[in-house]
């Protein structure tokens, strides 16, 4: 178990010696003494490492519920919301950034939140190598880094190569649902979508999609729209 304060390895599968390119940085930031002592009392239960090493019993981890897989929670306050509005389907929260595990895990704690599960590591590899074939009942990826730099957009995450993977371990009829306040990554996630054979758009126009009641107005996109941001939701049905 890890130290007071110092939480899970930012990198539990070491990488596996590859040389894929990654779109997140592990952050390692200030965690306090309530996000510690959440991360002690709970992790064990709650929490786990994508290492790689294991295939996970999804239907054991969540009691037979359908599971909602969430790639970067920030915080983790939307995500708790979420659990709290619909406790009869499990979410398998992924993020590398410590305090936002504390957060959630303390959370998901003081409101007895069961159906919540916070994974820390790469999302590539929890795909990849730890869940089997169609486990998934949806895919929530709310608010990637948008990699605004031209030199950086490969390390965007909603790519051919990503669709491809997630559409394995996604139902027939499960919904990806993506949102972003940054203009030019909606327009490439849109087009990226749209082109893939494995999605189908649930937008009649064939664009973007209204805010769904489900997805709670975060704090972040709060700041986002107080900017004068747009946000867009694209909502894409595993065919």
């Amino acid at each position: 178990m890890f130290a007071p304060g110092e939480g899970p390895s930012p990198d539990p599968a070491g990488s596996h010696h590859e040389r894929r390119i990654r779109s997140f940085q592990p952050r390692r930031s200030r965690v306090t003494a309530g996000q510690a002592e959440a991360m002690l009392k709970r992790w064990p239960d709650w929490g786990l490492d994508i290492d790689g090493h294991r295939v996970l019993d999804l239907d054991e981890m969540f009691t037979g519920r359908p599971v909602v897989l969430e790639i970067g929670f920030g915080m983790g306050e939307a995500t708790a919301q979420m659990a709290a509005a619909d406790p009869d389907t499990g979410i398998l929260a992924v993020d590398v950034h410590t305090p936002g595990q504390g957060n959630l895990l303390g959370l998901a704690d003081r409101n007895n939140l069961d159906n919540v599960r916070v994974a820390n590591g790469d999302a590539i590899i929890l795909l990849r190598e730890m869940l089997t074939p169609d486990a998934l009942d949806g895919v929530r990826v709310y608010f990637p880094d948008p990699w605004p730099k031209k030199r950086h957009h490969k390390r965007r995450l909603i790519q051919p190569e990503f669709l491809t993977l997630v559409a394995t371990r996604m139902k027939p009829g499960a919904v990806l649902h993506c949102a972003t306040d940054w203009e030019p990554y909606a327009e490439q996630m849109l087009e990226v979508l749209s082109a893939h054979p494995d999605f189908a758009n649930t937008a009649p126009d064939g664009g973007y999609a209204p805010r769904p009641a489900f997805r709670p107005l975060t704090r972040f996109e709060g700041q986002g729209l107080d900017k004068g941001h747009r946000v867009h939701d694209l909502l894409f049905r595993r065919k």
